[in-house]
């Protein structure tokens, strides 16, 4: 298998950031990725709710947020793991992934604590 392409961190540009979350889908899959704790597989995350994203189109959105630098994915077995790079994103660029996701309205709940 040929390896993923992951962007190192100063490779990112704001322009491929705008661009991968352009897609209301990416950006609903991305909020869903984000708010289950930054990790998922690509099956788990294909349910949107009021309907199912077919595996070709989530495959091509699961590699336009990775070329992107917004998740990291990794085989395991016949599966993907993807896990999102908020952190370090944020340090990058603070606030932007914040703002594109609440001007979608899908802004993850934060995790309470007590």
């Amino acid at each position: 298998m040929r390896p993923l392409f992951h962007p190192a961190l100063e490779d990112i540009k704001p322009e491929a950031i705008l661009y991968a979350l352009s897609d209301p889908e990416r950006v609903a899959i991305y909020a869903k990725l984000a708010g289950a704790g930054g990790g998922g597989t690509c099956s788990a995350l294909a349910d949107l709710g009021d309907r199912v994203i077919p595996k070709s189109s989530l495959s091509n959105h699961f590699k336009v947020l990775r070329e992107s630098g917004l998740i990291m994915s990794e085989r395991q077995g016949v599966e993907m793991r993807n896990q999102t790079r908020c952190t370090e994103l944020d340090e990058r660029f603070p606030g932007l992934i914040k703002a594109i996701l609440t001007a979608y309205g899908q802004l993850p709940e934060q995790p309470k604590t007590d």
